[in-house]
């Protein structure tokens, strides 16, 4: 399975705006991990994740509602 497959619609053609969001968000979730890990830092997982759903379901309804 190619990494495109994740987010692009089940013919493989059409990129799908959920499915990228959601990735660019768990992307830059771990990268800030990372990051902060190395610099000593300290970064709530959780509390990151939690506010990106809430954005990634924001942009969902008002995507919806906007139609």
């Amino acid at each position: 399975m190619k990494l495109s497959d994740l987010i692009t619609d089940d013919a493989g053609k059409v990129l799908e705006p959920a499915y990228f969001w959601s990735a660019a968000a768990i992307l830059v979730g771990f990268g800030l991990e990372v990051y902060c890990s190395i610099t000593g830092k300290p970064f709530d997982f959780q509390a990151y994740g939690i506010g990106a759903c809430a954005l990634l379901g924001g942009l969902g309804l008002s995507a919806k509602f906007g139609k």
